[in-house]
Parts: structure tokens; C-alpha cells; sequence
């Protein structure tokens, strides 16, 4: 049967431990990828001795293996996140494979937490049509994390207020937008 319309690809939910004990996070992640079928996209250590843990997959099998990692985090437990309908941007920018041609406004949104940072850049793609540019995520920030992301001003401020919206204001540290930047800026965050 021959139709000009193909199924969209399956959106893939996401786990994320970020915990206080680097041998923790190691441990706990091997209880994830054994309790089910997932496929980890980091397990690294991360400022400032943290471990974070990211594994994509089907909503059940991430289910199973967040619960398996929640299980041993114990006291060491920093945040955690389950997504199960990832914007298709996140996991790019997480991996560090965005590719943007050009840049409008700049948005900037700087968080406490690893997850907060994934959550906030989620709520970001899907409220407002903008392209993650980046997301750093804790390696030589003291902990903390960061996206930025580019579109029409009027887009990136409604990406902005939607991150903060999810994040409930407690876990930003600072929001910034640079209406115009200068075409030098390309070096700097692309």
C-alpha cells in the first residue's frame, strides 16, 4: 500500500540521576542498564565530584531502569528526571550535535541542577519556536548548568518564561537574552 504520509519517529522518554557520589552513580547505573533495556547517553563524572546518569529508551524500559537507579542513589540523591515525551531538539544538544546556521536573539537560561537544565530546555522547545544552540552540562561549572538557544526575540522570551514556569524559579540561577548580538557572538556560542 503506498501512502505519501510515514509514521512520526517514536519520541524517546529520558532518566536522569545526578547524585553526590561518584561511585554511587556508577553502581546505580549498572542496576539501570540491568533492569532494563535502555541505552545510557552519559554516565560521567561532572563538577564539583557529582555523577550524572542519562539513559533514552521506550517510557517503560526508562521507568524501570529510574526506578532501579533511584534505588541505590540513597542519601546521595542530588535530582532526578523522567521525561517521557523528550522534544526532539534535547537530546542533540545534550550529545553536543545541534547545527545552527545563523543566529537571532539569544537565550540564555542558567540552572542549579544537571535535570534542571534538561527539563528547562524541554519546556523551552516545546513552548515557543526556537533551536537549542547548546547545553552545557555541569563539567566545569561547580555544578551547575546552562542552555542557550536562538529565534525571533518574541519566541526566545516565551521559551525563557516557559523554562522558569517548569522550574517553578528555584532551581534558575539567572535568565539573560541578547536581542541582537553581534555577528562575533557565532564564536562564542556556536
Amino acid at each position: 500500500m503506498h501512502s505519501d504520509s510515514y509514521p512520526e519517529p517514536q519520541v524517546p522518554a529520558i532518566g536522569l540521576l545526578e547524585m553526590s557520589s561518584i561511585a554511587r552513580g556508577v553502581i546505580a547505573c549498572d542496576a539501570m542498564v540491568k533492569r532494563a533495556a535502555v541505552t545510557v547517553v552519559i554516565a560521567a563524572p561532572v563538577c564539583p565530584g557529582k555523577f550524572v546518569i542519562l539513559v533514552e529508551g521506550v517510557v517503560a524500559d526508562v521507568e524501570q531502569a529510574m526506578q532501579a537507579g533511584l534505588y541505590y542513589t540513597g542519601p546521595s540523591h542530588v535530582d532526578d528526571l523522567l521525561l517521557t515525551q523528550v522534544h526532539p531538539q534535547v537530546l542533540p544538544a545534550v550529545r553536543g550535535t545541534t547545527k545552527v546556521e545563523s543566529l537571532k536573539a539569544i537565550g540564555i537560561v542558567e540552572t542549579f541542577t544537571v535535570a534542571a537544565t534538561v527539563l528547562g530546555a524541554d519546556a523551552a522547545c516545546k513552548a515557543a519556536e526556537i533551536e537549542l544552540v547548546e547545553m552545557r552540562l555541569a563539567v566545569g561549572l561547580g555544578g551547575k548548568a546552562y542552555f542557550t538557544m536562538t529565534g525571533e526575540q518574541h519566541m526566545v522570551e516565551a521559551a525563557i518564561a516557559a523554562a522558569v514556569e517548569k522550574l517553578d524559579g528555584g532551581l534558575i540561577i539567572r535568565t539573560e537574552i541578547i536581542p541582537a548580538p553581534h555577528s562575533d557572538m557565532g564564536d562564542v556560542v556556536l
